[in-house]
């Protein structure tokens, strides 16, 4: 069994009073590690160590010095990929493939994304007149915001933790993270990589516990916070927007989704089943832009339905080292408990059960873990719980259209507006569905695709801000304008 420590100021130490809370694997239940719960005074001792390192050795190195110590960071990263795959896996019960082909790899390559970013992007600059004839000169200038609070989520926690924590490094910032009570390893692994490779003590610290009245309320409500970046769930992003209103923080959140999936008759069938697929089920449906709400065009929506149904009931549950395994349990007893009642709730509604619908038949040795079936409803209402509510589970229900307004008009009626996918071949409709869909970020025939210079986030009740490429520089930095007068 691991012991998990916070990371303050260089160093793994334990809460004073040794509170503790155990984390289970979601594959089995078994005890799988103890974790020291940070308390008030340890939150302070991590946010006093940030500041203290804003005004050391770190805010006098180059960025170019800067820039090559976050790809030091990617490279030991890169050397360890082992320890952060086994660690991922421990927490989350998820297949090894996933964490080897995105999870992991994709985490290192942020640290090297937003190093190149903050050296290559130029700031404004300005000639004016003036009434003397002389002119003036504005430029602007970006510095740290300071000390950010990283409020990290369980899905998919070591690459949501460092796309955060690599710009704010980058931009020159300081950080503590809070990263889900569910998922600690990775957070702690990476503190041994900042020491390896001399990321100065303070820059990077890791505080664990919960949210209300632990450590994640302690953090967000803490006064020597600048700015609070938060992925998770919508309810919790308004608790911590409320927090941060307290001294006019900055916030930055990825909040909930209940995303659409869109099918035209047109489009590649085979390649649409598995763009569905995969969004509906990567990670458990454990995927803030995974997609719930299918609509498939009439003319193929018998076929597309029997063809996911095939797909959903040919995957391999199992543990994760086993690489023949292609779908983990949830992350949790209690998620499961949730999910589970949403799909009980959608029989009571009314739904045509495709397929699933309960929890499989697992082994002796895993019956104890957070297992669910991957499950396929046709038939409900449009205002029914199921098609308006967030599950965050490896569910979806499909839906026939009839004309390109009705989708439209179907896919818009949510409080979220995260993420959409769109499956045709008609270049012009492509386009004009994308653009009328009210969302952050629109896939055409292809999910979770992502450069990482491009604006990320959600609208309405899916979030606040935009990161990624320059929109983190904006939201890790002010920007200051100089005025010369020549």
């Amino acid at each position: 069994m691991h012991q998990i420590e916070n990371f303050i100021n260089g160093e793994f130490t334990s809460a004073i009073g040794g509170k503790r809370f155990e984390k289970r694997s979601p594959l089995d239940g078994k005890l799988i590690a103890s974790v020291s719960e940070a308390g008030q005074l340890e939150v302070d001792a991590a946010v006093r160590a940030a500041r203290a390192a804003l005004q050391g050795e770190w805010s006098r190195i180059t960025i170019d010095q800067r820039t090559e110590l976050l790809y030091e960071v990617a490279n030991e990263i890169t050397r360890r990929f082992d320890d952060f795959v086994a660690a991922e896996m421990a927490d989350t019960g998820q297949p090894h493939h996933v964490m080897t082909h995105a999870f992991i790899p994709r985490g290192a390559a942020n640290f090297k994304v937003f190093a190149d970013v903050v050296k290559n992007v130029a700031a404004e600059s300005f000639q004016m007149a003036t009434p003397d004839g002389r002119g003036a000169l504005n430029y602007a200038i970006r510095s740290p915001k300071g000390v950010i609070g990283v409020v990290c989520p369980w899905n998919a926690p070591f690459l949501l933790m460092t796309w955060k924590v690599s710009p704010a490094l980058a931009c020159g910032n300081a950080v503590v993270v809070k990263p889900s009570e569910e998922t600690p390893q990775t957070a702690a692994l990476l503190g041994e990589v900042m020491n390896k490779v001399g990321i100065p003590k303070g820059v990077y610290n890791v505080v664990h516990g919960f949210g209300p009245g632990s450590a994640g309320e302690f953090l967000t409500q803490h006064q020597g916070i600048n700015a609070i970046t938060f992925t998770g769930e919508t309810r919790t992003g308004t608790a911590i927007m409320k927090a941060a209103a307290e001294g006019m923080r900055d916030v930055s959140f990825e909040l909930g989704g209940k995303n659409a999936g869109i099918v035209f008759a047109d489009c590649d069938f085979d390649a649409a089943v598995e763009g569905i697929f995969r969004s509906s089920f990567l990670n458990s449906g454990q995927v803030c832009l995974g997609t719930e709400r299918v609509y498939v065009e009439r003319p193929i929506f018998e076929k597309f339905v029997q063809a996911l149904k095939l797909k959903a009931e040919a995957v391999k549950f199992g543990r994760p080292e086993d690489h023949a395994v292609n779908f983990g349990p949830l992350i949790s007893l209690e998620h499961q408990r949730k999910v589970l009642s949403y799909y009980k709730k959608a029989l009571d509604d009314g739904a045509s059960l495709v397929t699933g619908g309960g929890v499989p038949d697992m082994s002796a040795e895993l019956k104890g873990g957070a297992w669910v079936q991957p499950t396929i409803w046709t038939g409900l209402a449009d205002d029914a719980a199921v098609v308006k509510e967030e599950i965050f589970g490896p569910c979806c229900h499909i839906r026939p259209f009839d004309t390109e307004d009705e989708v439209v008009k179907l896919a818009n009626d949510s409080q979220y507006g995260l993420s959409t996918t769109i499956w045709t071949q008609h270049l012009a409709r492509a386009h004009r569905v994308a653009a009328r869909v009210e969302v952050g970020i629109t896939w055409i025939n292809s999910w979770f695709l992502r450069d990482l210079r491009t604006p990320f986030g959600g609208s309405g009740q899916s979030g606040i801000g935009r990161e990624g490429g320059i929109h983190s520089l904006e939201f890790y930095t002010e920007t200051r304008n100089i005025c010369v007068k020549l």
